[in-house]
């Protein structure tokens, strides 16, 4: 990856297997990125992948590393508010729908997780 890619992320976690497993991978993932050389530009975060932002998250330390690095973090404002944790947000900035379709069009690559 590189600073033209975008990684969306819409899932509570990687990949389909149990929580467990799917957060362990998250975490290990995003883990390689903020230790690496090559960063995206930026992670979107809607349907059930806005649970990987807010409070109780196992990988909030790692996200908080990324953003720390300048990859920006945007999580789906629609997608918060049917689940019901908007005021849990803890890292990445709310977004809407025309943020995302943005992020997407100035991309080289998108890798969806």
């Amino acid at each position: 990856m590189d600073s033209n890619t975008v990684v969306i992320v819409n899932g509570n976690g990687m990949g389909r297997a149990e929580a467990a497993l799917a957060h362990k991978l998250m975490a290990t993932f995003l883990g390689v990125l903020e230790t690496g050389e090559q960063r995206p530009a930026a992670m979107l975060f809607y349907a059930e992948g806005v649970k990987l932002t807010v409070a109780g998250s196992p990988v909030l330390e790692e996200l908080a590393a990324l953003a720390e690095q300048g990859v920006e973090l945007v999580v789906c404002t629609t997608c918060l508010n049917h689940y019901g944790v908007f005021d849990d947000l803890v890292v990445g900035t709310a977004g809407g729908m025309k943020d995302m379709v943005d992020w997407q069009g100035k991309a080289e690559k998108v890798v969806t997780l």
